[in-house]
């Protein structure tokens, strides 16, 4: 089978109005047709924007006036006089004239049958052969409707949905529209009544400026002859041959989004004088390089603010020493020349976690949270997904157990938890999954959660496992409300890895807190090579939880220092005072991972950046410039450049225990630092870039290629060699 664009089939493939046989069909020739994937794509967001809307309105009552005209019309048609006639006095005429009257009466029936029915529904036919139809309440006469324009070709950046079949039943509203094939466009928002507009998204990337939440031009919601219809104008924040992505890699607008992204400031310089401390929560998600990937290999650069760099350089693996003395991991500080600062310093701290034998793994109490809403059918979501999940099901044992519960209009469970071993069971249950219907992710979680708390197993692993694209519109769907949820799910033992699928209305900020506030992980999937790396090659750090609420405090000797900066972890920072509460809140690290966090340091001698601050009005002028420690400070005048120190909990403790590590700068030049010290400062360097960061000072892509090429080291995954060649991409797609 074939399939354009145009072909009403997507319409009725996209609502579940077609049998098995031709469903399958219609998948296969999908697989090879990405265009007709997004129109797919576009019928179901715009469905779901349907329901939810016309869910939303109120049902039009008829006034006690229109009762009596209906009433006084029936009563006149029931009074009429009744002639009965038969078949009987047609023989009464000619043969032939008798028959030519049976065929006159079927062809002026046939006529006036569809004339009566396409004024009752106001049907018309759209360019693509989709039927349009609004259903129509109105007590005043209808006005003619216009003669239809002569067909033109639409602007990319102008296009209209025009509504189509909508049929309402007591729980939902299933509407099938289609006209012209549309970008991706995400209409999330509830529809208003007539001639009322919303505000759609808010571009991350506006002409205002980087990270300005400037709302593009509203959605017009206006009735034109009977026909609801909804026109947009989008904005181009970037013109198409900067190929700036704003979210979606769309093929027809480049400027087309519905993602959501936090915005990210980077962290400034701070003086070591006023702040002597840095306080961050460690951070082992890694679905921003995955994503960044995801928009290279598109042919356009990702939004700035899906740039985050600490997530870009813990997508790597460090060749860091485990730990030898006990603790669940290890600590190591190597200091060198800064590559895109030749008068700066580069600290970089990394982390190593004790691995754990696949045969030495604690039970596992497993739940798969899957979302099956309509928006989940795309090629590269629930089809991901259900591979994805194999992958990881053949490697479970008779000591794990898993049950599977999926959402969409509600929650329920299409496996109760069973042992591992059971194979065909559960991947028969992973088969069977088909999208369809609204998000109610709130409903889902609170299910699973329970399961998992019915199953729990003392001193083993209880997680549940999100797969989604981080996009709630029913239930429990204020962000807020979300986090706090799984703030109190967590206090029961059972924790929380998010999986982000697809593209086009990817929740990114949603996706990330979650995992954040769950103890878990998160994770971007955008290939079977990316799934095989996060539940596979990595799957006891994904489950295995060696240390919790990990916090890492660094200070800076002012005699060796006079600023600092963070680089990334803008999302995880710290109040001094939170260091040593163990109420609060922070990171967790699994099995085997390793952590990096990187800070760029002015030497005390370089002093000149602290001339631009403001003086203070209680101390002397250039006080801050010029104060010293205390000579009867010995650690002040020891050299030490900073101490490190950390605090974690067991998995299952409550009370922190804390590591220190004072580090002193050998003076090495960053040509001569390690292969994984020149890696992670390549991959930092290339994540200021993307973001255009006012602190990127000398970077170029071609520093970073030079860089990161000399550090790449043995990469038997290949995956640092993948990152060179992304590099190159990005170069390219910046220079046309």
């Amino acid at each position: 089978m074939k399939l354009d664009p145009q072909d009403p089939r997507l319409t009725n493939y996209a609502l579940g109005e077609l049998d098995e046989t031709e469903r399958a069909a219609v998948e296969a020739a999908l697989a090879d047709s990405p265009e007709c994937r997004c129109v797919v794509d576009e019928i179901r967001g715009t469905a779901g924007l349907l329901t939810t809307a016309l869910q939303a309105e109120p049902c039009p009552e008829l006034s006690q006036q229109h009762h009596e005209q209906i009433e006084a019309a029936l009563a006149t048609a029931r009074q009429a006089p009744k002639e009965r006639w038969s078949f009987s006095h047609l023989f009464a005429w000619p043969p032939r004239l008798a028959t030519a009257g049976i065929w006159a009466t079927a062809c002026v029936l046939a006529v006036g049958g569809c004339y009566l029915f396409m004024r009752a529904f106001n049907t018309s036919t759209g360019p693509t052969g989709h039927a349009l139809m609004t259903v129509k309440f109105d007590p005043r006469p209808a006005p003619p409707a216009p003669p239809p324009p002569p067909p033109a070709k639409m602007n990319e950046s102008d296009r209209t949905i025009k509504l189509a079949r909508v049929s309402q039943s007591k729980d939902t509203v299933r509407p099938t529209m289609m006209a012209t094939p549309l970008p991706q466009t995400a209409v999330s928002a509830p529809l208003l009544s007539e001639n009322k507009s919303i505000a759609m998204y808010r571009d991350p990337v506006s002409p205002q400026g980087r990270g300005s939440a400037s709302p593009s031009p509203p959605l017009m919601v206006r009735s034109t002859g009977g026909a609801v219809r909804l026109r947009q104008t989008l904005p181009r924040s970037f013109p198409p041959e900067s190929g700036r992505a704003v979210g979606l890699p769309d093929r027809n607008n480049p400027n087309f989004n519905t993602e959501s992204y936090d915005r990210v400031v980077d962290n400034p310089f701070l003086g070591v004088q006023e702040k002597p401390l840095s306080t961050f929560s460690i951070d082992v998600d890694t679905a921003s390089y995955a994503n960044v990937r995801r928009f290279l290999n598109d042919g356009r650069l990702p939004p700035r603010d899906a740039v985050r760099i600490e997530e870009m350089v813990n997508y790597f693996t460090y060749n860091y020493p485990p730990p030898k003395d006990g603790r669940p991991f290890s600590v190591n500080v190597e200091v060198a020349g800064c590559p895109w600062n030749a008068e700066h310093r580069l600290v970089r701290i990394g982390l190593k976690g004790k691995t754990v034998a696949p045969a030495r793994r604690p039970p596992c109490n497993l739940v798969f949270l899957i979302d099956v809403s309509g928006s989940m059918g795309d090629a590269n979501k629930l089809s991901l997904i259900k591979p994805a999940m194999r992958m990881l099901v053949e490697r479970l044992t008779e000591n794990e157990r898993v049950a599977i519960v999926v959402y969409s209009d509600s929650a329920r469970t299409v496996l109760p938890s069973i042992t591992g071993n059971r194979k065909r069971e559960i991947l028969d249950a992973i088969d069977a999954l088909q999208s369809g219907g609204s998000t109610n992710g709130g409903d889902g979680i609170q299910r699973a959660y329970r399961i998992a708390q019915e199953n729990f197993i003392e001193r083993g692993v209880n997680r549940v496992i999100l797969c989604t694209d981080g996009d709630f519109n029913v239930g429990v769907t204020n962000q807020g409300e979300m986090v706090r949820m799984i703030e109190q799910k967590t206090k029961s033992g059972v924790f929380l890895s998010v999986l982000g699928f697809g593209m086009g209305n990817l929740k990114d900020s949603t996706m990330e807190k979650l995992a954040d506030k769950g103890n878990g992980n998160y994770a971007y999937i955008d290939t079977l090579n990316e799934a095989h790396k996060v539940l596979v090659a990595q799957m006891n750090g994904t489950l295995v939880t060696i240390a919790r609420d990990v916090k890492i405090q660094v200070e800076f000797n002012p005699a060796q220092a006079s600023a600092y900066r963070l680089i990334g972890y803008e999302n995880r920072l710290l109040r001094t005072q939170d260091f040593a509460n163990d109420k609060k809140d922070a990171g967790e690290i699994g099995a085997g991972h390793t952590v990096t966090a990187l800070y760029e340091v002015v030497p005390a001698e370089k002093a000149a950046l602290l001339a631009s601050m403001t003086p203070l009005k209680y101390q002397p002028k250039n006080e801050r410039a010029v104060k010293r420690p205390a000579q009867n400070v010995p650690e002040a005048v020891s050299g030490e450049l900073l101490t490190v120190k950390l605090r974690y909990k067991a998995p299952d403790g409550d009370k922190s225990q804390l590591i220190e590590r004072a580090v002193t700068d050998p003076g090495t030049s960053y040509a001569r630092a390690s292969g994984d010290f020149k890696f992670a400062a390549a991959v930092a360097a290339f994540g200021m870039l993307l973001r255009d960061s006012e602190y990127r000072g000398t970077a170029t892509c071609n520093g970073v290629i030079e860089l990161a090429s000399e550090g790449r080291g043995a990469d038997e995954s290949g995956y640092r060699a993948e990152f060179v060649s992304l590099v190159k991409r990005a170069q390219a797609i910046a220079g046309k």
